[in-house]
């Protein structure tokens, strides 16, 4: 298993990377939000040599300008992993199942040279999803033992633990192997 975080604007700009071998940063929301430390931040992921991944927090509606305002702002370069953030939103609602995988195929069909991956948690992955589609990968929250998600599904990340940040493992054999995967779209 390889070791890894997701930041966003909450979390430092220099963050700790020691140990790590990716890093998922916070590029956008809906169709106006983006992180205001999203250079610094992915600086610092390339300074540390990491596999760089953005993602997308996906809110209802508007899917094709929400996957656009997306890849206009995340970095573009080939081997960077792309995700979308499909959760509840602060008002209570949700991308509907279709709207989320509508949004993946579209970033695939914007940056093909990129692996599209799915975050969500397992409660989302379990009574929200009804097509089980997740682009390249599944990147499941459920905060139990590492490398060892409550689901029954193929899955690529797992994010364990939010305290104190969110952490996350790779199941992968190497980083190389994480490197060829995310450079093999």
């Amino acid at each position: 298993m390889l070791r890894g975080i997701d930041v966003s604007a909450y979390q430092s700009a220099t963050y700790d990377t020691d140990g790590l071998s990716f890093v998922f940063i916070k590029a956008t929301e809906g169709r106006s939000y983006v992180n205001p430390k999203l250079e610094a931040q992915t600086k610092r992921a390339r300074d540390a040599g990491l596999v760089v991944g953005f993602y997308h927090f996906l809110w209802p509606g508007n899917l094709t300008a929400q996957a656009e305002y997306f890849v206009s702002k995340a970095p573009e370069k080939k081997g960077d992993l792309l995700a979308v953030d499909w959760e509840t939103t602060g008002e209570g609602t949700h991308a509907s199942n279709a709207e989320k995988d509508r949004f993946i195929r579209k970033v695939k069909e914007l940056r093909p040279d990129n692996r599209v991956v799915l975050y969500c948690n397992r409660h989302f992955w379990l009574t929200k999803d009804t097509t089980s589609y997740a682009g390249d990968g599944l990147w499941i929250a459920d905060y139990v033992t590492a490398g060892e998600p409550r689901i029954k599904a193929k899955w690529r990340f797992h994010q364990y633990t939010d305290d104190p940040l969110d952490k996350n493992v790779a199941d992968f054999s190497s980083e190389s192997a994480l490197r060829e995967w995310a450079e093999g779209a």
